[in-house]
C-alpha cells in the first residue's frame, strides 16, 4: 500500500501526526506499507532566512491569549503522544523549504522516517532553525546521512523546483491543510486523526486492495 503523507516542518499538529500514524501501523501489522513524506508549504511566502518567532505569530494569529492557547492545545495534544513540544525555545520561525529538500535527498534511504522525526524534534523540542544549512547538516548526520554531502547539495539549488512543484500540485489537489494522509491515491483524510480512525482508513484500503486483486 502507497501512502502519502503531506506535510510540514515547521507544523505542530504534523509532528503529533506523524506519531499518530505510526501507531495506527503498529496496530494493523499485516500492512505492507510505502509510505512517501511529501511537501506542503503553511508559509509559501516565508522570507529565506525566516521570521522573528514572536513577530511572525503576532501577525499570523493576533493576541497573547490566542497564542498560548494554540500553543497549550498542542502541548496538550503531545504529550498524549509522546512529544515535549518547547514552544519557548523557538526563536525563529524558518522558511521550511532547506528540510524538505534534506528529506527528499533521502527518499532512497530506509532513514526518511527517523529524518522526519529527527527535524521535528531539533525545531520543536530543541528549538534549532531547521532553515539553517548547517543545523540541517548536524541533523542528517545524526541520523547517518553525510553531513558535509547534505551541506553541499543544500547549499546549491538542487531539489528547490521540486519541493515547488510538489507543493504546487497538492495545493491544485485541494489540499488545504495538514497533516493529509492519501492511501493508494484514493483515499484522503486530513489531520492529526486518533490511531484507530487511521487505522480503520487503513482496513479500507486494504480492503479494495484485495477486492481488486481478486477481480
Amino acid at each position: 500500500m502507497r501512502i502519502d503523507v503531506i506535510f510540514d516542518t515547521v507544523c505542530p499538529w504534523c509532528y503529533i501526526g506523524k506519531h499518530r500514524f505510526e501507531r495506527a501501523l503498529s496496530l494493523r501489522p499485516d500492512v505492507r506499507a510505502e509510505v512517501r513524506w511529501r511537501p506542503f508549504l503553511l508559509n509559501p511566502e516565508m522570507p529565506a532566512a525566516g521570521l522573528d518567532r514572536q513577530i511572525y505569530l503576532e501577525r499570523k494569529f493576533g493576541s497573547t491569549y490566542r497564542i498560548q492557547r494554540i500553543h497549550g492545545a498542542a502541548q496538550q495534544a503531545g504529550e498524549s503522544d509522546g512529544i515535549r513540544f518547547n514552544f519557548d525555545a523557538i526563536k525563529r520561525t524558518p522558511n521550511s523549504i532547506n528540510s524538505h529538500r534534506l528529506i527528499h535527498f533521502a527518499a532512497d534511504s530506509t532513514r526518511q522516517a527517523h529524518l522526519v522525526e529527527a527535524i521535528f524534534e531539533a525545531y520543536f523540542v530543541h528549538g534549532q532553525d531547521i532553515g539553517d544549512v548547517r543545523v540541517l547538516g548536524r541533523v542528517a548526520d545524526s541520523c547517518g546521512l553525510p553531513g558535509a554531502e547534505v551541506e553541499d547539495y543544500l547549499w546549491s539549488e538542487a531539489g528547490v523546483s521540486a519541493i515547488e512543484t510538489e507543493n504546487a500540485r497538492f495545493h491544485r489537489l485541494g489540499v488545504s491543510g495538514v497533516p493529509c494522509y492519501i492511501l493508494d491515491e484514493r483515499y484522503a483524510v486530513a489531520g492529526a486523526q486518533e490511531p484507530d480512525m487511521l487505522a480503520r482508513l487503513l482496513d479500507i484500503a486494504q480492503g479494495a486492495e484485495l477486492e481488486t486483486a481478486s477481480r
